[in-house]
Formats: structure tokens, C-alpha cells, sequence
């Protein structure tokens, strides 16, 4: 059996798994969209930590992926990537809006906490439990959490949008990551499919949602200043809506369009050519015999 999973039975396992996303308690939910918050945050900590190093940030690029994979291959919930799956199975008229958007409300809140999470452990762990002032790794933290909220709001209106754009551009490689999960029956095929676009938004510098509810708050634990109200305003709220838009449209919407299943064009009878039967050799017959009748 070929290990290859093609576009079309890729978007009927899509829906499946649409379906199975959208009947989900809501304990489990907020339990795996926590666990994916804070794998994300885990691999954005080490992409920081390669680059406190003096390694070319690409490093980091190539390593964050282990957080998207590890999250992918338990089965959890990553609202970013659900911006494109939940829409397939909508479109297919397996999933009722009501609960498409009760899964995204979920899993947003469970990748919040579980990032939140994170940020304050990882915090504890860098300055030693509030002893010291985390070295490098903060410094690049800080840094981080400026330019993604002081840096967007000194642009003004400008700012705001490119927060947008750059959120469409971030998860329209995010939703193909989730996407191609499932083009392959293989552990080290789903690995290998995921890793390439999830490391190239991220070498590119764009803006990711979930990875932001544990950079920006990292960023204000360690003396960022930064407040909850421009966080939210200058980056969660136009990033947020740009990932929305990229999963739904680029992804979800573009790849049904043209890989579900068209129904066949369907003729009327009135429509159809009629052709006159050919006479058969008794009818010519008589034909002839009438004539010489006739003479």
C-alpha cells in the first residue's frame, strides 16, 4: 500500500476530522488546546535560546517545527491550524457553524492558558526563580515582545494592518502544515510534510497567534513595557484575524473548491440528438415490391 495520501481522499479524511474536531467536550478541548499553547512555547523558548547563542536564526527555524509535529502527532488542538479543517467540514455540510465557531472559541482559550502557562514557568526557570534577570535568552524575549506590539502601534493604522498581513502569511503555511498531517500513512512521512512549511513561515518572520500568547506575556514578565490592553490591540487582535482568514480562505475554501467531489452533469432527454434507425433489409424489401406493384 503506497504511502502517499493524494489531495482528493485527503480532503474526505480533512472533513472526518472536521467532524470528529467539531463533537468534542469541552474538557477536552480547553486540556489539548492547553498542551499545544505550551508545546509552542516550549519550541519558541528553544528557537530563542539557539539564537541567544550566536547561531544564525535560521537554526531556530529548522528546530521550532518539533513543537507543531509533537502537538500534531498526539492529536491535540491548535486553533490556528482548526481556522482551516473546521471550514472544510463545514463546506462538505458536516459541521454546523455553531459548532465550527464553538471550537474555535474553545481551543483558543486552552492554547491561551496553556501558553500562559509556560511563559510563567519558563519565567521561574530563566531567572531562577525571580533571583536574577534571565541573561540573553530575556533580552531577545523582550525584544520580541516589543517589536510585535510598540513597533506595530509607532506605524499607527499601518501598523495595525501589517499585524494583519503578516497573520495571513504566518498561518496560510501554518493550515498547509496541519493540512499535509494527513498526506501520508507514515509517522516519518507526517514529520517530514508538516516540518517545511511550519519552518518557513517561521524563518520568515511572521505572525503566529498562539506562539504570541507566550512571546508577548514572556516578554512583559521580564520587564517589556508593554500592556495587556496593547498586546492585544497592536498584535493578538489583527494577527488573530489575519490567521482566520488565511486558514479559512487560502486554505480551507481554496483546497475544497477544487478537490471535493464535483457531481456529475446531469442531460435532459430533450437535450439529447434523436437519430433516425436505419431501414433494415425486410423493410427495403417491401419498399421495392410496392413499386413494381405500382408499374
Amino acid at each position: 500500500m503506497t504511502d502517499y495520501v493524494g489531495p482528493k481522499e485527503l480532503l474526505q479524511e480533512a472533513v472526518q476530522l472536521a467532524k470528529k474536531k467539531s463533537e468534542l467536550s469541552v474538557p477536552d478541548m480547553l486540556i489539548r488546546g492547553l498542551l499545544s499553547g505550551a508545546f509552542l512555547g516550549y519550541a519558541t523558548s528553544l528557537a530563542v535560546l539557539v539564537t541567544s547563542q550566536g547561531l544564525p536564526p535560521i537554526v531556530g527555524a529548522i528546530l521550532f517545527p518539533a513543537g507543531f509535529v509533537m502537538l500534531a502527532l498526539l492529536g491535540l488542538e491548535l486553533v490556528t491550524g482548526n481556522f482551516a479543517v473546521l471550514p472544510v467540514g463545514a463546506l462538505a455540510g458536516m459541521v454546523r457553524l455553531g459548532r465550527l465557531l464553538r471550537n474555535w472559541a474553545w481551543v483558543y482559550l486552552g492554547n491561551l492558558i496553556g501558553s500562559l502557562l509556560y511563559a510563567g514557568l519558563f519565567y521561574l526557570a530563566i531567572t531562577n526563580w525571580h533571583t536574577g534577570d534571565g541573561g540573553a535568552v530575556a533580552d531577545l524575549l523582550k525584544q520580541a515582545a516589543q517589536k510585535k506590539t510598540l513597533g506595530y502601534a509607532a506605524l499607527g493604522g499601518s501598523g495595525w494592518a501589517l499585524a494583519f498581513v503578516k497573520g495571513i502569511l504566518c498561518n496560510w503555511m501554518v493550515t498547509i502544515g496541519a493540512v499535509l498531517a494527513l498526506v501520508s500513512r507514515s509517522t516519518a512521512g507526517k514529520i517530514a510534510a508538516m516540518w517545511l512549511p511550519i519552518m518557513t513561515f517561521f524563518a520568515l518572520g511572521f505572525e503566529h497567534s498562539v506562539v504570541n500568547m507566550y512571546v508577548l506575556p514572556s516578554g512583559m514578565l521580564l520587564g517589556a513595557p508593554i500592556s495587556v490592553a496593547r498586546a492585544i490591540f497592536w498584535n493578538l487582535l489583527p494577527v488573530t484575524l489575519g490567521n482566520v482568514v488565511a486558514g479559512t480562505l487560502f486554505t480551507g475554501v481554496a483546497l475544497y473548491a477544487t478537490y471535493a467531489a464535483k457531481p456529475a452533469l446531469l442531460v435532459s432527454s430533450a437535450q439529447l440528438p434523436v437519430e433516425t434507425p436505419a431501414p433494415t433489409e425486410q423493410a427495403a424489401a417491401f419498399a421495392g415490391a410496392g413499386r413494381m406493384h405500382s408499374m
